[in-house]
């Protein structure tokens, strides 16, 4: 008979689970077996006393399996996914699954909404009126077939009992647990069926560990945990003390997204995360020998509009305009005001902080204050000056999105107190700290 609460002693107490015992309490996540108090100590259990490598491949095998997982037998080139842990102005996911899918990969991406003060990549693309963000698997998969890339949430069927731990996670204060994340990010992952994934995993100010220490333990429990369940992945460390890119808000990140892939200048540190992302998939795929050929391959897919066609291809299979790319600045909510941020002084930004930043935007309609609230498409920041960069004498920090102009004041202190303005330049900060493969075991 099962009896969740001896699997719960057993954890508790230091014990180390077989994979029949996480079978069974999963299994119990679905079918109700497990109630909520239960489910609350199994994750509070391994929050304290952690979770060896082979136990968290299991809970991750066991919750994949969970619900339906999808196959892509029928598809001419490599299936692979990129998942990032969230930042400010993150839009990465926007420019990189149509930039892979331009290179002949398939990247069916299950993507998730803002958390705390990082955003989320289905708000911003629901900021594009008429796109459908919440599809069910058939149309999902029609889409990736037929563009080569969908970006939408996960479904029902996708790693229900991830669902249910993470909500309970949610209000347990449970959510830091490494073995707890890494099986909840890769069962919805195996659960989508691709061959290989890319971690981007952020460090600094505006991450959700913002720790190198806390980073590279996750990234590696990650790796580790996708090659035991079979799915080949790596990870990289990148930089999150900044806005990454110009823009900080849902619409206004599309706009940026839409820039970089019709070819116009891109904020340097946005490109260079996003290539070093997609070029690892493009290797881990087969589709290229090593990363310059690869980073090859992907500026030419940039520069002759390839890219382009297929976000715009995307976005129109799953409800959107289909005159987004030409007529951006028409198709997407606008702020009505909008006002420039300067500086205490003039000088260099020799810091950011990126939560900060993250909270203030958050207040001011960017994200969510409590779940399933209302968020505000229009609203945020734009042309964010980065770390090294020269502001006062009539640049400012940035330019402000907003309803009316006192919620730009109600903000003016706290988005300032974000910027640290010295009179020297700072030394420069890697935009990618190292890259972790399941060979970097210590």
């Amino acid at each position: 008979m099962f009896l969740p609460q001896e699997i719960i002693r057993k954890k508790r107490d230091g014990g180390e689970l077989g994979p029949d015992e996480i079978e069974a309490f999963v299994a119990g996540l679905v079918d109700g077996r497990v109630a909520d108090a239960q489910a609350g100590a199994f994750a509070m259990a391994v929050c304290l006393r952690g979770m060896s490598v082979a136990e968290t491949v299991a809970l991750t095998r066991a919750m994949a399996r969970s619900g339906r997982v999808l196959s892509w037998p029928d598809l001419p080139g490599p299936v692979v996914d990129k998942h990032s842990t969230g930042g400010i102005g993150d839009k990465v996911s926007l420019i990189l699954a149509p930039l892979v899918a331009a290179c002949d990969a398939y990247v069916p991406m299950l993507s998730g909404r803002g958390l705390g003060h990082t955003g989320g990549t289905l708000d911003k693309l629901e900021s594009i009126p008429g796109y459908r963000a919440e599809v069910d698997l058939e149309r999902f998969r029609s889409v990736v077939r037929e563009v080569g890339c969908a970006i939408v949430g996960a479904t029902g069927d996708l790693a229900p009992a991830d669902r249910r731990l993470y909500a309970i996670r949610d209000v347990t204060a449970t959510v830091e647990s490494i073995p707890l994340i890494t099986a909840s990010i890769l069962s919805k992952k195996l659960a989508a069926g691709p061959s290989a994934l890319v971690m981007d995993v952020k460090v600094g100010s505006g991450a959700f560990l913002p720790g190198l220490d806390q980073a590279r333990a996750l990234a590696r429990s990650i790796v580790e945990v996708a090659e035991g369940a079979g799915l080949a992945c790596r990870a990289l460390l990148t930089d999150m003390s900044r806005c990454l890119g110009r823009a900080a808000g849902n619409a206004l990140e599309v706009a940026e997204a839409i820039s970089v892939l019709r070819g116009e200048p891109a904020d340097p540190a946005l490109l260079e995360v996003t290539m070093a992302l997609a070029a690892e998939l493009l290797v881990m795929g087969g589709s290229a020998e090593h990363e310059a050929a690869a980073r090859d391959t992907l500026a030419k897919a940039l520069s002759d509009g390839r890219a382009a066609e297929r976000f715009a291809r995307m976005v129109t299979a799953l409800g959107g305009p289909s005159d987004l790319l030409e007529r951006p600045e028409r198709r997407l909510p606008m702020a009505p005001v909008r006002e420039p941020l300067d500086p205490p002084r003039p000088g260099w930004v020799a810091r950011i902080d990126g939560r900060a930043l993250g909270v203030a935007i958050v207040r001011l309609g960017v994200g969510r204050a409590l779940p399933g609230a209302p968020i505000d498409p229009a609203v945020g920041l734009s042309r964010v000056v980065a770390p090294g960069e020269r502001v006062g004498d009539g640049v400012p920090l940035c330019f402000v999105h907003a309803r009316d102009r006192a919620d730009v004041a109600a903000l003016h202190a706290e988005l300032r107190a974000a910027f640290e303005i010295t009179e020297t330049p700072p030394v420069p900060t890697p935009l990618v700290y190292e890259k972790l493969a399941p060979s970097a075991r210590p």
